[in-house]
């Protein structure tokens, strides 16, 4: 559905994208993560069609949308961080306008309209006017009126900013009810919303897609490993034969348990291993109680500080050597 190959973006020396190459299949809530000024809402501007590349190709549904603006136009649906909502105007009347500006035939523009309301939840305030709605009201809004023309794809720029936490988890369900029919690539520095919602992640950091995986997936390939946490009742000498039989772990480490008379302990296992069954294997042929046991996968927000973090220390280490070499290393340029 969305291919995009080699992109870059430069402003004067400063490289806003930085060769990122990527693809997103039909049918995926893909979750789009960066720090400020990562270049993230330049990759939303260039897929939208509002701002070119300097470099590289982006094609929607097959056709390049340098050659087919019009056409790829009609395909995205696209709600920016501020959604540009004429407060002046009823929901209505603004929904209407819209369905005017993306050319929606006008036989069915109020079929249209009467089911994306419904489908948003603002079927009920439908005449008032936008300037007297809730921040949560004006986001659905905006989510309504990228919807109008039935786009493919729809891009999603913070959706949930500055909503209370009911707001966020209606917001939340929509998002996820759309992804049913169409593509979504959803932007936000609410991490756990993100990992409620997609499935697979891209983390561009400096201009640079440094991730694009399955979170799982990213935490293995941090770690090394999986890692387990349990709780035993037992000692730690019966903790330790029972997995002298679990050949699979790399590494053991015995923690203090917050429970008296119990052993907590930290299995990891060797890459892309899932020791939990033979965990249990192990302790019930010994007789010993498992009681409890549960992943220590990183969160979201761990494998995004941790991607995000090494890339900058990288950097910072590539420029000192450089300086230590005697090189200029110009402002801006160090992307």
């Amino acid at each position: 559905m969305i291919e995009v190959a080699n992109l870059v973006r430069r402003y004067g020396r400063h490289t806003a994208v930085d060769n990122a190459t990527f693809r997103i299949e039909k049918g995926e809530i893909v979750g789009f993560l960066g720090p400020n000024g990562a270049g993230k809402s330049t990759t939303m501007n260039i897929l939208t069609g509002y701002l070119s590349s300097t470099e590289g190709t982006v094609k929607i549904d097959g056709q390049n949308i340098l050659e087919y603006p019009k056409e790829i136009k009609r395909k995205i649906g696209y709600l920016p961080e501020n959604p540009p909502l004429y407060q002046d105007m009823t929901v209505g009347e603004f929904l209407s306008f819209i369905g005017e500006i993306k050319k929606v035939p006008i036989k069915e523009k109020d079929e249209e309209m009467r089911r994306i309301m419904v489908t948003t939840g603002i079927d009920d305030v439908s005449k008032r006017l936008i300037k007297n709605l809730s921040k949560g009201y004006k986001q659905r809004v905006g989510l309504a009126q990228a919807m109008i023309g039935d786009p493919k794809i729809l891009i999603l720029d913070e959706p949930t900013a500055g909503l209370d936490p009911k707001q966020i988890l209606e917001i939340r369900d929509l998002i996820i009810e759309l992804g049913k029919d169409h593509t979504v690539i959803l932007s936000s520095h609410i991490l756990p919303e993100v990992s409620a919602v997609c499935r697979r992640v891209l983390i561009i950091n400096k201009g640079k897609l440094v991730a694009d995986d399955k979170p799982e997936n990213l935490a293995k390939h941090i770690l090394g490993g999986s890692r387990i946490l349990l709780r035993m009742d037992a000692s730690e000498a019966a903790v330790s034969k029972a997995l002298g039989r679990v050949s699979a772990i790399s590494k053991l480490e015995f923690r203090e348990s917050t429970e008296p008379g119990t052993v907590e302990i930290i299995a990891e296992a060797e890459t892309d291993k899932d020791i939990r069954r033979d965990l249990f294997r192990a302790f019930a042929a010994a007789d010993i109680p498992i009681l409890m046991m549960r992943s220590l996968d990183l969160s979201l927000e761990d494998i995004f500080l941790n991607l995000t973090t090494k890339e900058d220390e990288e950097l910072g280490a590539s420029t000192q050597k450089a300086e230590a070499a005697g090189e200029a290393v110009q402002p801006g340029e160090a992307n």
